[in-house]
């Protein structure tokens, strides 16, 4: 059994030690004379330039980017980024948001966001895992300050302490992680194509192909569109009888500690179980079977269900037609864009014979139910992985390395 002693970001085994990020890493940001002469974004520009708003709860969100030219680029050569370097936000109101490259040649530094890059003495895997623990975000809150503008200045940066056990131990952390990670990411990619192959499949029967003699009825006939509760008027009674509230951004992010919770004592109707569809008809407009834990329906929130019609059907009707009500929000002169009960009334529907539909079942079903047991797996191995990280990261859990004897 290792033994442990204290230090500034908790106990550590006596075979570690404390380093901070300037110890282990470069860190760096776009500044100074030659970012002013040279960086331009352009529309055809070969390199994306990585900006804070691409990095979002420790992943590169590319569905906004902003792109320079290669010749810019390579005017810039300390701004270059490479596969293993760690983006980081360090101002703004997201301070503190991170994401690891994952390809050379592809990215480059963008204004307002720095680059911390590991030297060879420290695995890079193992940095970025650390940037998750609960011990890294407590010891960031210590060093961020400003004024007007929330800003952490390097210096700062450079000063937050991380655990540095020997290189190689380190990198058998990472091992465990980054292998817990690939597989959550294969997951994830296979569902990106599932979905894919569920929408061309629904494209192509009722966008494509319709039949004249299908008949049309409005969305709010094929489905079920049931309002959630003003879950604050149903509070906890007690520490057992209680579940998580839904709510827009627990959709986006799934439960979290900072979600709100209430009595079970409501309809059974506003209980959410994973693989329900639920449509966010206010401010972000979103359509998503759920793939989270049990919990309760807030206002602003749809449950969809049909007492006629296979789930598969609803949903790719209400996923089609969402870049038209997204339209319709955007256009209400209000601080946040909703739809209303008549918009689903307009939204019209194909709908097949009872022995299509059969048909259509026998293609679409199974690519539905292997992206949902997919979401499945990949909650259970989010929550191996985020059990696992602090226990490692503190070395409460220590992995056995090659040549090391066991201890009786």
């Amino acid at each position: 059994m290792s033994e442990f002693f204290e230090t500034e970001i908790g106990l550590i085994p006596l075979d570690w030690k404390v380093s901070t990020i300037g110890d282990i890493a470069n860190v760096t940001k776009l500044a100074g004379f030659e970012y002013t002469q040279h960086f331009k974004y352009i529309e055809d520009g070969e390199i994306i330039a990585l900006r804070a708003l691409n990095v979002r709860n420790g992943s590169l969100d590319l569905s906004n980017i902003k792109r320079i030219s290669k010749n810019v680029s390579d005017k810039l050569p300390r701004s270059k980024l490479f596969t293993g370097d760690i983006l980081f936000t360090y101002i703004g109101a997201n301070i503190g948001q991170f994401a690891l490259v994952d390809e050379n040649d592809k990215y480059h530094l963008a204004p307002n966001i720095c680059r911390i890059r590991s030297n060879n003495d420290f695995d890079k895997y193992f940095l970025y895992c650390y940037f998750r623990t609960d011990f890294f975000q407590d010891d960031l809150e210590n060093f961020s300050g400003g004024s007007s503008q929330q800003t952490l200045p390097m210096k700062n940066i450079r000063l937050i302490k991380v655990p540095h056990p020997p290189l190689k131990e380190q990198k058998a952390i990472a091992e465990v992680l980054s292998s817990l990670d690939d597989k959550i990411d294969l997951l994830r990619r296979q569902n990106k194509t599932l979905e894919e192959l569920a929408q061309t499949l629904f494209r192509q029967w009722f966008i494509e192909e319709a039949k004249d003699e299908w008949e049309e009825k409005p969305l709010s006939e094929i489905a079920n569109f049931l309002n959630g509760l003003a879950c604050q008027k149903f509070p906890p009674k007690n520490d057992v009888d209680k579940l998580p509230v839904l709510k827009i951004k627990d959709l986006k992010a799934g439960i979290s500690n900072s979600s709100d919770w209430a009595t079970t004592d409501v309809r059974p109707e506003y209980i959410i179980e994973n693989g329900d569809v639920i449509f966010a008809w206010s401010a972000s407009l979103i359509v998503k079977i759920w793939d989270g834990e049990k919990c309760i329906l807030n206002q602003h929130l749809f449950k969809v269900t049909s007492d006629h019609y296979p789930k598969w059907f609803y949903y790719q009707w209400c996923k089609y037609h969402l870049d038209r009500f997204i339209a319709i929000a955007q256009a209400h002169a209000t601080t946040m864009g909703h739809i209303k009960r008549k918009d689903l009334d307009n939204a019209m529907c194909f709908v097949p014979s009872e022995d299509e539909m059969k048909v259509m079942d026998e293609q679409i079903i199974p690519l539905m139910q292997k992206l949902e047991n997919n979401s499945k797996q990949i909650k259970t191995l989010e929550n191996m992985r985020d059990t696992l990280l602090p226990k490692l990261m503190s070395g409460e859990v220590r992995i056995k390395l090659d040549g090391e004897k066991d201890e009786n």
